[in-house]
Parts: structure tokens; C-alpha cells; sequence
């Protein structure tokens, strides 16, 4: 049997199918880092805006019975003694301060929440540059492999060219240089 001749550029398509593959795996390994990191983010953030809404409901009550206590006091302020105009006076100054740190505390849990929506966003953003890598890597390998099998130098040309593209996602996975 005679061997068949080995075309040399057919080297060249192994490696770059070996470089297109090591990418796609760390593309895959990034992006999904990624996706963890938004889906975790979200959650905080849900956290978040939950305790914000309990710190809204509390403050809402705390309202409530003041306008109840201002109304009381209103109304009944000939019939109190000294003592009892005391303690409602003491009863709205300790709830217009319950107040006061309720809206206090719902900016910073506000703060907060934006600020993991933000790395939310950003995580996406990452992600979806790094799921670009892998299609377009994939796509590259699939080229390469047909490439080999049909023994036609064109359709390797045609994987580079779709490699190269999944190459400039993964690394605008890092970078986020072009948008997503």
C-alpha cells in the first residue's frame, strides 16, 4: 500500500484547530464564571431591594402612629395632664427619629442594591462576549475539521477567518473593548 503524502499546511490546521479548541474550553470556563457572578449579583440585589421595601413598610407604620400621636395630641392636649403631654411629645420625637433612620437606612440599602445591579450588568456583559468566543471558536473548529477531512486549503482559510473573530471576543471578553 502506498502512503498517502502528507500536505504540510495540514500541521498548520492541527495546530490552529488545538488553539481555536484551547480557547473555546477557556471561554467557556470565563463565561460561566461570569454568569455566576451576575446570577449571584442579582440575588444580592433582590436581597437587597427586599430589605429596602421591610424598612419602607416599617417607616410607613412609624407614620402612622405619629399621625395617630399628632392627632391625640391635637385633639386632647386640653384634657392631658403635663405627664401625658410629656409622653406624647417624648412618643413623637422618638418616631420622628425611628423616621429619620428608616429613610437613612433605605438610601444606603438603596445604594447597595444599585451597586450590585451594577456589577450585574457588567458580569452579563462579560459573559455574553465570552458566549460570542465559543460560537465563533466552535464554528472555527467545525471549518477546520472539515477542512482536514476534504484535504481543501480554502475552507481552512475560511476557519482562521472565523476563528480570528471568536479570538477578538474572547479577548473583548477581558477588555470589554467593542460593545456587546
Amino acid at each position: 500500500m502506498a502512503e498517502e503524502k502528507k500536505e504540510p499546511w495540514l500541521n498548520y490546521l492541527a495546530m490552529t484547530t488545538v488553539l481555536f479548541a484551547v480557547l473555546a474550553t477557556l471561554s467557556t470556563f470565563k463565561g460561566g464564571n461570569f454568569s455566576t457572578r451576575a446570577l449571584l449579583s442579582q440575588s444580592q440585589s433582590s436581597d437587597q431591594w427586599a430589605f429596602y421595601q421591610a424598612k419602607s413598610i416599617k417607616g410607613y407604620i412609624k407614620e402612622l402612629q405619629k399621625d395617630k400621636y399628632e392627632t391625640e395630641l391635637k385633639y386632647s392636649a386640653q384634657k392631658l395632664s403635663g405627664d401625658g403631654q410629656r409622653h406624647y411629645t417624648e412618643q413623637l420625637a422618638s418616631l420622628t427619629e425611628k423616621i429619620q433612620k428608616y429613610e437613612t437606612e433605605k438610601a444606603d440599602i438603596m445604594a447597595e442594591a444599585r451597586r450590585l445591579e451594577l456589577l450585574r450588568d457588567d458580569a452579563q456583559k462579560h459573559s455574553k462576549a465570552f458566549g460570542m468566543a465559543v460560537i465563533f471558536l466552535q464554528i472555527a473548529i467545525l471549518l477546520g475539521s472539515i477542512s482536514a477531512l476534504m484535504k481543501k486549503k480554502p475552507i481552512w482559510y475560511l476557519s482562521m477567518s472565523v476563528g480570528t473573530a471568536g479570538i477578538v471576543y474572547f479577548i473583548n471578553g477581558f477588555l470589554l473593548v467593542l460593545p456587546v
